[in-house]
């Protein structure tokens, strides 16, 4: 299908193409919410969908393990792979920020933590932004509201004088030229499939699985990065908020469809692989799933 070839060639035009992280994207995606457990056999059908090479996939697999992101065994012949609890958590946690609702409205304050002490600095900062703050010095971090946060630190509450100086101090707190630039190539990759396909374009099972992953694994790149900052902070025409909309419309469109190849096809241990659970149907919940008919 011309729209599956295109998005295939922008995919592989990448250096490199970091099949590992596909993978986890597969798994996270598409496995997890059915059970969890997926045959080599059938990885392998998905990523050749891809274009991307079985030996390419093993290499990227056998790293994973090794890393402690998958668990494998084998079952006679037939090998099978699901993620360690380390790759579930980390997995879980990266859920909510790729599939959640938006952030709630901006109450008007911010979280200020000024580290003090001697504790290992590169650590805590490390952390805070991991947690989700900004940077506005180097033992100066800014939240739009109160995050767990570890390590020794003042803590103050503050409110700017007006919305022009916060929205200043959100842009030098957070990368937002970086991050308005993942979305804009997010939304330029992806504007001409979504549109054909709310034109009436209907891929077949299998290449409706393959555009659902590719935009996901794309999208997530963008949204892990993401602070999700309330939209009161952000610059006017966010593209990240259509980067969004783009993303949730274009998944519910290919769910039946891709779920149908996952259920006739997929295997685990225990053979096909289960219906997804309940928490499947919350995923881009206040644009998205009501609706879905799988």
């Amino acid at each position: 299908m011309p729209l599956v070839d295109a998005l295939l060639d922008r995919f592989h035009a990448r250096t490199p193409i970091r099949a590992g992280s596909l993978v986890v994207t597969v798994f996270g995606d598409a496995v997890v919410p059915r059970g969890g457990v997926l045959s080599l056999e059938s990885l392998l059908a998905i990523t050749r969908a891809c274009r991307i090479g079985d030996g390419v996939v093993r290499t990227a697999l056998s790293r994973l393990v090794a890393d402690g992101w998958f668990e494998r065994w084998k079952v006679g012949r037939n090998s099978f792979y699901r993620l360690t609890p380390h790759g579930r958590t980390t997995f879980a946690a990266a859920t909510g920020r790729i599939y959640g609702a938006p952030p709630p409205d901006w109450d008007g304050g911010f979280d200020l933590l000024l580290l003090d002490g001697d504790g290992d600095r590169p650590a805590e900062r490390a952390g805070l932004t991991a947690a989700g703050y900004g940077a506005l010095g180097p033992d100066l971090y800014l939240a739009a509201s109160p995050l767990a946060a570890a390590g020794a630190a003042l803590r103050l509450a503050t409110r700017p004088q007006d919305a022009a100086t916060a929205r200043r101090l959100a842009a030098r707190a957070w990368p937002l030229a970086d991050l308005a630039a993942r979305y804009g190539r997010f939304v330029a990759a992806y504007r001409e499939t979504a549109e054909a396909v709310a034109a009436g374009a209907r891929p077949g099972d299998l290449d409706a699985l393959v555009i659902r992953l590719l935009a996901l694994h794309d999208y997530r790149r963008a949204v892990l990065k993401d602070p999700l900052l309330p939209a009161a902070l952000l610059p006017e025409d966010w593209p990240g908020t259509t980067a969004r909309a783009l993303c949730a419309g274009l998944y519910r469109a290919l769910v039946p469809a891709s779920e149908r190849w996952l259920s006739c096809h997929a295997r685990g241990e225990a053979g096909p692989l289960p219906p997804p659970g309940p928490d499947f149907r919350d995923r881009f919940a206040d644009r998205v799933t009501k609706n879905l008919a799988l």
